[in-house]
C-alpha cells in the first residue's frame, strides 16, 4: 500500500469480478449500481484520512476503476451521487460513506450517530438528505490477499444419513470455557481448539451450523438501550467473516482466523455449515441508517411496496426484505455462497427465513429464479441445503414444500414432540409419522426422510432445560417489556413455574430433558441438537435471547450436568451404530420375506396389538410402540449389498402414571434387552437387563429402547 492514498493513479480497470481485488501489482474495485450518477471511491491512509478518488468508468451500471500500488490492508468505501426521493423509492446521499457489499473483510464499528441516518432528524420522508458525514462512525471495506495453505484438507462428506447437526454460536461456544486460552475465547481460534473440538468428537455429532458469521451489526434500537445484537441476524457483509469473532485483529486477518478453523474441524471429520441471512440486511426499514445498500441503489436492492416506494415489502420482521427476484441480487447471493464454498472451504447453508427468498410476486413460488439458479450451479447444488422454511408474510410458512436437494427444519416434527411430552391429548397418528421421517410431508415429491431436520429446540427459544421449567417467558432483561418472544411454546413446567428444590420435580424435568433428547436421536431424518441442552444449560427462561451477549447466552462450562452428557453421547452413538434408525428411504410396513410375519414398521399399543385405525384417531392415546426390523432395511451399501441391522422396539409412554405393556412375542421377538431407559440418568439400565414377551410395566413419562433378540 502506497506511505498515502492522495497519490494514487486511477486507471479504468475492470467491471468484473465485482468487489476489491488485488492482482499483485494494484487493486481493481468494482461496485454495481444503476441508481448512481456519479461515485467516489474513497481510500483511508493509517492516521484514518480519507482520500475521495471519482470513479470515471462505468460499464452495465458497473462503476470500476484499477489502481497500482493500492494493495492489502487499505481500508476502503464508497460515496454514491444520485437521486435523493424517498417517496420514489431514491436514497443516494453522498454524505453517506457505503460498504462495498462485497468487501471480503470489514474493520471498524458500528457507532450510533445521527450521521448513520440518510434523513435529517424528525424528517423521514423529506426531500432533502442529511449532510453529515458518516464515515467516522461507520465500517469500512479491506483489500484482502489470503493465500491460505489449504494444502491436505479435506472436506469430510458425511452422508446425510450419518450426519447429526450441532447448532452453536462461535463467541457463546467458548467465551466461558476454562481450558481454551483467554486470548482465544469467543472467537474462530476458540471454536476449533482441541478442548472445544474433543468436545464436539466426544459428542459424536458430525458438523457445526454456526449462528451467522456475515460481518452483522447491531440495529440502533438495541445500540440505544445498551445491548447488542447476539445471534447475528442482521448481515451487512455478505462476503466478510465477522471481526468481533476474530482473535488476530480485523485488517483480513479474521479470513485466514476463519479458515484455520474450518481446516481444523475437518481434520477432526466434522463439517462446517453456516446460518446465511439474504432475506434483509442491517439497514432496516426508511428509518433505519444507510450503511451500503440503501445509499448504492435503494431500489435496486430492495422488495419496495407497490403504490408506495418510499416503504419496504417486509416479509422477515427487520424492516426490508432483498429483491431476490433482480438479477444482480440474485447474482450478489450466489457469489457469496460460491465463494464461501470454494474459499472458505465450507460444507453446507442453513438459509434464515428461507421462504422469503422464494417470493416471485407474494406468494412463495416453489418455480422462482432462486431455487432454478441454486439447482442448476454445479459448486452450491453439491453441499448441503438447509431451509428454514417460513417466513412472517401471508402464506410463508412452507414445511414440506422446498423442492428436492433441499433439507428443511422441520417445525411440525417440534412442535409435535412437545406436544406430546408435555401431555397435550393428541394422540399418536401425528408423532407416527414424525417417528419415521414425515413421510406426510416429504414423500410425494421424491424426497427421503432425510429431508427432515428434527429438533425440538434451537438458538430462538428457550433451550431445553428452560423448556420443562417456565411455561411464561422471563425476557426483561431485553428491555422491551417482556413483550418479545413466542408465548405460545408448547410446554410444560412439570408443575411448578421456574427454579426448585423439589427433589421430584427436579428428577421429573431431568427425565423430560431425556425424553424429548431421545425422541430427537431415535427419529428417522437428521437430528440437529442445540448448543449447551447436552450440558443443561439454561437462559433462566429467557426465550429470546438475541440481544444478551453474557453469560445468559454463553455455554456454562462450570455447571456441566455430567450425567445429562452422558445421556446424549450414550444416544448418539447407538444412532451410529445402528443403521435401522437413520433409514435413507421411507419406510413401507410391508412383510419381510422369510421372517415369518414380521414387518419393516409396525406400531404397537400397549395391549400388544398392532395399531387399528380407531387407535390412529384416539386422541386420548399417550403410549406407542415403534418395531424397527433390521432385516427390511431399505437402502444398500457402497457395494450394492442389503444392509442389515439388529431390530428394535421402542416404547414412548407420554402418561404420568405407569403403564402395563404387552411385547409381542414371535415372530416378533423372543426376548428383548433394555437398552436405554429415560427413566435412568445417563440412559443406562442395568446390564444384561432381559425381559421376555408378554406383560411389563413402563414407568410414566418415558422412552424405552429394546433390542430383538432371536434365538437360533
Amino acid at each position: 500500500m502506497p506511505t498515502s492514498p492522495a497519490d494514487v493513479e486511477v486507471w479504468p480497470g475492470s467491471p468484473t469480478p465485482l468487489g476489491a481485488h488485488w492482482d499483485g501489482t494494484g487493486t481493481n474495485f468494482a461496485l454495481w449500481s444503476a441508481a448512481a450518477q456519479a461515485v467516489d471511491l474513497c481510500l483511508f491512509d493509517d492516521a484514518g484520512t480519507e482520500h475521495r478518488h471519482r470513479l470515471q468508468e462505468t460499464t452495465h451500471q458497473v462503476w470500476h476503476a484499477r489502481l497500482p500500488g493500492v494493495g492489502p490492508g487499505q481500508r476502503y468505501g464508497y460515496r454514491v451521487h444520485g437521486g435523493y426521493q424517498p417517496g420514489s423509492g431514491h436514497r443516494a446521499n453522498p454524505a453517506k460513506l457505503l460498504l462495498d457489499p462485497y468487501a471480503r473483510a470489514v474493520d471498524g464499528d458500528l457507532t450510533l450517530h445521527p450521521s448513520l441516518f440518510g434523513y435529517p432528524d424528525a424528517a423521514v420522508d423529506g426531500p432533502v438528505p442529511d449532510p453529515r458525514d458518516s464515515a467516522p462512525y461507520v465500517p469500512r471495506g479491506v483489500v484482502v490477499h489470503d493465500s491460505f495453505p489449504w494444502d491436505g484438507d479435506r472436506r469430510p462428506g458425511t452422508a446425510w444419513s450419518d450426519t447429526v447437526i450441532y447448532e452453536v454460536h462461535v463467541k457463546g461456544a467458548t467465551m466461558a470455557h476454562p481450558d481454551v486460552p483467554p486470548v482465544l475465547r469467543g472467537t474462530y481460534a476458540g471454536l476449533a481448539h482441541p478442548a472445544f473440538v474433543e468436545h464436539l468428537l466426544a459428542l459424536g455429532v458430525t458438523a457445526v451450523e454456526l449462528l451467522p458469521v456475515h460481518h452483522f451489526v447491531s440495529e440502533p434500537h438495541l445500540l440505544r438501550r445498551g445491548l447488542t445484537n447476539y445471534w447475528g441476524y442482521n448481515t451487512l457483509g455478505y462476503f466478510a467473516p465477522h471481526a468481533g469473532y476474530s482473535s488476530s485483529g480485523s485488517g483480513g486477518q479474521q479470513v485466514t482466523e476463519f479458515k484455520a478453523m474450518v481446516k481444523a474441524l475437518h481434520a477432526a471429520g466434522l463439517e462446517v455449515i453456516l446460518d446465511v441471512v439474504y432475506n434483509h440486511t442491517a439497514e432496516g426499514d426508511h428509518t433505519g441508517p444507510t450503511l451500503s445498500f440503501k445509499g448504492i441503489d435503494n431500489r435496486g436492492y430492495y422488495r419496495l411496496r407497490e403504490g408506495d416506494p418510499s416503504r419496504y415489502q417486509d416479509y422477515t420482521g427487520c424492516g426490508n426484505t432483498l429483491d431476490v427476484r433482480r438479477p444482480q441480487v440474485l447474482a450478489l447471493l450466489m457469489d457469496s455462497l460460491r465463494y464461501w464454498v470454494t474459499e472458505m472451504h465450507v460444507d453446507g447453508f442453513r438459509f434464515d427465513l428461507a421462504a422469503a427468498l422464494a417470493r416471485s410476486m407474494h406468494d412463495v413460488d416453489r418455480l422462482s429464479a432462486f431455487f432454478d439458479v441454486v439447482h442448476q450451479d454445479p459448486v452450491v447444488s453439491q453441499v448441503k441445503l438447509i431451509a428454514e422454511p417460513w417466513d412472517i408474510g401471508e402464506g410463508g410458512y412452507q414445511v414440506g414444500n422446498f423442492p428436492p436437494l433441499w433439507t428443511e427444519w422441520n417445525g411440525k416434527y417440534r412442535d409435535t414432540v412437545r406436544d406430546v411430552w408435555s401431555g397435550a391429548h393428541v394422540g399418536v397418528r401425528d408423532l407416527a409419522y414424525r417417528l419415521t421421517g414425515s413421510s406426510d410431508l416429504y414423500r410425494s415429491d421424491g424426497r427421503r426422510p432425510l429431508a427432515s431436520i428434527n429438533f425440538v429446540t434451537a438458538h430462538d427459544g428457550f433451550p431445553l432445560a428452560d423448556l420443562v421449567t417456565y411455561e411464561h417467558k422471563r425476557n426483561e432483561a431485553n428491555g422491551e417489556d417482556n413483550r418479545d418472544g413466542e408465548r405460545h411454546n408448547r410446554n410444560w413446567n412439570c408443575g411448578v413455574e421456574g427454579e426448585t428444590s423439589d427433589p421430584q420435580v427436579q428428577a421429573l424435568r431431568a427425565r423430560q430433558v431425556r425424553n424429548h433428547l431421545a425422541t430427537v436421536l431415535l427419529s428417522t431424518g437428521v437430528p440437529m441438537l442445540t448448543a449447551g441442552d447436552e450440558l443443561g444449560r439454561t437462559q433462566q427462561g429467557n426465550n429470546n435471547a438475541y440481544c444478551q451477549d453474557n453469560e445468559l447466552s454463553w455455554l456454562d462450562w462450570k455447571s456441566v450436568d455430567e450425567d445429562l452428557l452422558a445421556f446424549v453421547t450414550r444416544l448418539v452413538r447407538l444412532r451410529r451404530d445402528s443403521p435401522v434408525l437413520r433409514q435413507e428411504a421411507f419406510f413401507e410396513g410391508h412383510e419381510i420375506p422369510g421372517t415369518g410375519g414380521t414387518r419393516d414398521l409396525a406400531w404397537f399399543h400397549p395391549a400388544g396389538h398392532q395399531l387399528s385405525t380407531g387407535d390412529w384417531f384416539d386422541t386420548g392415546l399417550q403410549t406407542i410402540g415403534m418395531y424397527l426390523d433390521g432385516r427390511g432395511i431399505r437402502h444398500r451399501d457402497e457395494r450394492g449389498r442389503a444392509v442389515q441391522d439388529d431390530s428394535y422396539l421402542g416404547w414412548l409412554h407420554a402418561g404420568p402414571e405407569p403403564v402395563t405393556v404387552h411385547l409381542p412375542g414371535p415372530p416378533w421377538g423372543d426376548d428383548y434387552e433394555l437398552v436405554v431407559s429415560t427413566e435412568y440418568a445417563t440412559g443406562a439400565p442395568p446390564q444384561n437387563t432381559i425381559v421376555a414377551p408378554g406383560p411389563v410395566e413402563l414407568p410414566g413419562r418415558s422412552v424405552w429402547v429394546m433390542r430383538v433378540l432371536r434365538r437360533p
